[in-house]
């Protein structure tokens, strides 16, 4: 039980709490308990194979919380396609929202990355004073500087 997955879970949770990472603290802590009862071997599996999905759906319900309140509705979406802002708010949300895609496949084909990823938003965090939005954008922009690097690499964006 107390192996080296144990004390990297509590060397982030003293990271998270250190850099008052709310949502760090709250998913290590809930990984240690389940880790202690002994419930590690049949859930974690599971977390790791849909918890992105899971993820995901809980943000698309806060977000549209505020159209299901009644707070957003037909009046302030016309009001809003009104305003340059708010075109240019459409697209950046297009755009991570595709950019993610890519997250979600590199997740999905590389889930090692993760750590990395991790450890990025610590720092950004704790020493920028950055806000934690998850992995999925991060790994989204990770994705495509990847392809990126592989088209440099291979020649073929460079004229030869």
């Amino acid at each position: 039980m107390f192996n080296q997955a144990f004390f990297f879970l509590i060397l982030l949770l003293g990271i998270g709490i250190a850099a008052k990472n709310q949502s760090l603290v709250i998913a290590v802590a809930v990984l240690i308990i389940l880790k202690l009862a002994g419930a590690d071997e049949k859930l974690f599996t599971m977390i790791q194979a849909k918890g992105i999905n899971w993820g995901v759906t809980v943000i698309t319900i806060a977000v549209l919380a505020p159209i299901a309140s009644g707070y957003i509705g037909f009046k302030e979406l016309g009001g809003a396609i009104k305003s340059p802002y708010a075109w240019i708010a459409l697209g950046a949300g297009m755009a991570v929202a595709i950019i993610a895609k890519y997250g979600v496949t590199l997740l999905s084909e590389d889930p090692h990355i993760t750590t990395a990823l991790v450890l990025g938003t610590i720092m950004a965090v704790s020493l920028f004073k950055g806000v934690a939005v998850g992995p999925l954008i991060g790994a989204g922009i990770a994705y495509l500087a990847m392809k990126f690097s592989e088209v440099f690499r291979s020649g073929s964006g460079m004229g030869g």
